[in-house]
């Protein structure tokens, strides 16, 4: 069946939780911006290092290209600069703001979203004050978790804070871009939708989504019953 307006495909869920670069914010251009001029002042190619760092903690991505420079306080100072230096390259996913407001008004006294980034917390707080989404009560960042993507970690953490523990029989959601993300939300059993801005089609599947849409306009948030314990999304068409 044509997934269309009419025919929708339809996932009743307790908790979503999203990534953020990829996700929520087209942060592509600045990240490559960032390593093309990290991989030039460390005599690295660039590509190398982009290769393998869209989805990971940067201080993973330091670990295996400069292991020298592998610090929290050099990570750190890198992702806080970050922004300020390229974010004139970034801008949101299209429809990003408009779900998050969305959740928030389904469940207004319980909110049952978060995000779970690689990214440390100054550099995701700066792009969602960027593009005015609020900081969730579950803001999953790379100095929380003790193994980033594609570890299920974080995203076990996630569902477990938001009262979605697979162990509960709670049915979560996860927004991804990244295959490592996509991999991480799949090993933590949630149903993962895969975002195609990053990478292709063919590449977001092969990691394992279950649905891929191009961006967050495609996706309708309902409470269906009103008085419902769960929400629904709506994948109204799919990449």
């Amino acid at each position: 069946m044509t997934v269309t307006e009419e025919h929708p495909i339809s996932i009743r869920a307790h908790a979503v939780l999203f990534d953020l670069d990829g996700t929520l914010v087209d942060s592509t251009n600045a990240i490559v911006a960032h390593w093309t001029r990290f991989g030039h002042e460390n005599g690295i190619p660039p590509e190398r290092i982009l290769a393998t760092s869209h989805g990971r903690r940067l201080i993973d991505t330091l670990l295996e290209h400069t292991p020298h420079l592998a610090s929290d306080t050099i990570a750190n100072e890198l992702e806080s600069n970050l922004p300020k230096e390229f974010g004139d390259r970034c801008q949101s996913i299209l429809g990003a703001p408009e779900i998050v407001q969305r959740l928030d008004k389904v469940f207004p006294d319980d909110r049952r979203w978060g995000i779970v980034t690689s990214g440390t917390s100054s550099l995701a707080s700066q792009w969602l004050d960027m593009f005015g989404m609020p900081i969730p009560d579950v803001f999953i960042t790379a100095e929380k978790v003790g193994r980033g993507k594609p570890d299920p970690e974080g995203y076990v953490l996630g569902r477990r804070l938001l009262g979605a523990d697979q162990s509960l029989g709670k049915k979560a959601i996860v927004f991804e871009d990244a295959p490592a993300g996509i991999r991480a939300g799949k090993a933590a059993g949630a149903v993962v939708i895969g975002i195609a801005s990053t990478h292709s089609k063919a590449e977001v599947l092969d990691a394992g989504a279950d649905f891929v849409v191009t961006d967050l306009s495609q996706i309708e948030v309902v409470r269906e019953p009103a008085d419902s314990d769960d929400f629904v999304i709506r994948i109204l068409r799919q990449a």
